[in-house]
């Protein structure tokens, strides 16, 4: 087979994916592509971004041929445009946030659970068979406008959250060979690919906006999730190289809050006018807010028209009639969702209630400041003299919410109060990128850069994982065996890099056990360290029962390699390989979740 003639990026968005291509040997920058897409019963048209939500229409709501596209003529579920519009209608048809779910690990993500309050007559699918279907509507988009070129024969390379574990990302690749992918792409964090797009569109002349030891943040805010990383200019063997040096937490925080934020200032006031909404035009209501919203924050007009369609016979005309102003925006958004707090405020958390309906782990706390400000705080263990958390020195505005310039202003106003308070200097803003198709185009560049040689920000894991040991104690009535969480793949481990702990361990052989795994963004440990378990997140255990004698306790070594795709692949080693009739036993992850 000849080299690849093309480079793609694909970005699999909570709520918008998008695709992009770059020549293998050319060094032009990166270009986003059209995605054709129903937008209306019997009409498709290319846009520049797909949303990514999935609609299961009632059987006789559309005609025959009213979803169809050329790759798939007898089609009787949409994605993108359509989908979302449908949905914002029938809400109990329509799946959304696939991606957040598919990094849930309280439920089975391999379960069919989406639409999570349809009806009984709506099918369901999985968090990875979602994932699957906007994927494989962007193969089969790309193989239809590229007919000697098909996807297959490319390089490609595919986003996840920076904050994605070692679970989330297999089930990514997963979910891409589910969509027809002959290969598992390789996958690239997010921030990483937005900070490639600025490279791109900079060319050398990046050099000339940073240098060594600056380091710059990317603040990623989406419809639907906001993710923090840290990257640090360094000098390597004399040029200028990027690191990446923190990653915060996947929150789930975003647009959508925005959106529905504001429809409920637009219902109070109805309200108050004497007209009650229902749930379902509540979320007619959020959907139209969404659309004023992104007028009033980036535009000049003092006020947005708005129409939510009536059930009822009461209301003359139909609808009732509303209006968003630019100053209900500005309050809410900017004020509630981007406070201006203090360097060492933390995210409230909220007293849970006994009994909650299932779904995804919404942040509690809406300001993003704040979170901010813990990320921060966190990032490091230790700081320079009269700093009590990282200085950025520049901000990388990435995701659909940044585009306003109102939001980044914001965001830079309240940064840099907190850097000035301790004597530092305000951050500046790295200008050029696309927010909403920046990290489909980085990743179409560093899919170049991996085969030319060319600049990589050097990164690895994005978390350090621990496994569970049980230690060897007297036993004590109604307490359980305690447990340590030993590091076997710190932070940074670059890919294709292999581990072995030093430290030998008593693995369990011929009857069925549990191995425990966790992680932390947060903490930088060296490989064997022990982690106090209240300080890291635990994992998709691994549940198997490995080759041997019931009850046999062979001693063995662990030893790590970090995969290109970020997932791990754990072998436990005999350390006096006569004993077993193995040269080791592999421990792969349980990728369906706990409690699956």
């Amino acid at each position: 087979m000849s080299a690849p003639r093309l480079c793609v990026g694909i970005d699999l968005g909570t709520t918008h994916c998008a695709l992009a291509t770059a020549d293998a040997e050319g060094d032009d920058a990166p270009r986003a592509l059209p995605l054709p897409q129903v937008v209306a019963p019997g009409e498709v048209d290319g846009r520049a971004l797909l949303p990514s939500f999935l609609f299961f229409p009632a059987a006789a709501q559309f005609a025959k041929d009213a979803l169809a596209l050329p790759w798939y003529p007898s089609a009787r579920d949409v994605v993108g445009s359509f989908a979302r519009s449908q949905g914002a209608r029938t809400p109990g048809r329509l799946v959304a946030s696939a991606k957040s779910w598919l990094s849930h690990s309280g439920v089975d993500r391999r379960a069919e659970i989406l639409p999570v309050e349809a009806p009984q007559d709506v099918p369901r699918v999985s968090p990875l068979q979602a994932s699957a279907r906007y994927l494989a509507h962007l193969r089969a988009a790309w193989d239809e406008a590229h007919p000697d070129d098909p996807l297959e024969d490319q390089d490609v390379v595919l986003t996840v959250p920076a904050s994605f574990d070692a679970v989330a990302r297999e089930l990514t690749a997963e979910a891409a060979e589910l969509a027809g992918f002959a290969q598992a792409p390789v996958l690239l964090e997010e921030p990483q690919a937005a900070l490639y797009d600025w490279v791109a569109q900079r060319g050398d002349a990046w050099r000339d906006d940073v240098t060594v030891g600056d380091i710059i943040l990317v603040v990623d805010i989406g419809g639907g999730t906001t993710d923090f990383s840290l990257i640090e200019v360094c000098d390597h063997d004399g040029s200028l190289a990027l690191e990446r040096i923190a990653v915060g937490d996947h929150i789930l925080l975003g647009g959508d809050n925005m959106d529905l934020a504001l429809a409920y200032v637009v219902q109070a006031r109805l309200e108050d006018e004497g007209k009650d909404l229902d749930e379902w035009q509540l979320r007619a209501l959020t959907h139209a807010v969404r659309g004023a919203k992104e007028t009033l924050l980036q535009g000049d007009q003092d006020e947005v028209a708005l129409s939510i369609p009536s059930r009822g016979s009461k209301l003359v005309g139909g609808t009732i009639r509303a209006t968003l102003t630019k100053a209900e925006v500005w309050s809410m958004v900017l004020d509630g969702f981007f406070p201006m707090t203090d360097a060492h405020a933390r995210p409230q958390k909220a007293e849970r209630a006994g009994l909650t309906a299932l779904g995804l782990p919404y942040a509690a706390d809406a300001a993003v400041t704040r979170h901010l400000a813990a990320f921060l705080g966190g990032a490091r263990e230790e700081h320079p003299a009269g700093h009590s958390f990282v200085h950025p020195t520049a901000v990388l505005f990435n995701g659909g919410v940044t585009r306003a310039p109102s939001v980044r202003e914001k965001v830079l106003e309240v940064l840099g109060a907190w850097v000035t308070a301790e004597g530092g200097r305000a951050p500046s803003v790295l200008e050029g990128v696309d927010p909403e198709l920046a990290v489909a185009r980085g990743a179409a560049y560093y899919a170049r850069a991996r085969r030319s040689g060319g600049l990589r920000i050097r990164g690895g894991l994005s978390q350090s994982y621990y496994i569970g040991i049980e230690r060897a104690e007297l036993a004590v009535p109604g307490v359980p065996p305690r447990m340590d969480a030993v590091c076997v793949a710190p932070f940074g481990l670059e890919e294709g890099s292999e581990v072995e702990l030093q430290r030998t361990f008593g693995i369990v052989l011929g009857e069925p056990v549990s191995f425990r795994f966790f992680g932390s963004p947060t903490r930088h440990d060296a490989l064997g360290t022990k982690a106090p378990l209240r300080e890291v997140s635990e994992l998709a255990p691994i549940q198997t029962t490995l080759d041997g004698e019931a009850g046999t306790v062979v001693e063995v070594r662990l030893r790590v390699r970090a995969t290109e795709v970020g997932t791990l692949d754990i072998e436990a080693v005999p350390v006096d390989p006569a004993v077993a009739d193995t040269s080791g036993w592999a421990l792969r992850f349980d990728v369906r979740g706990a409690g699956a």
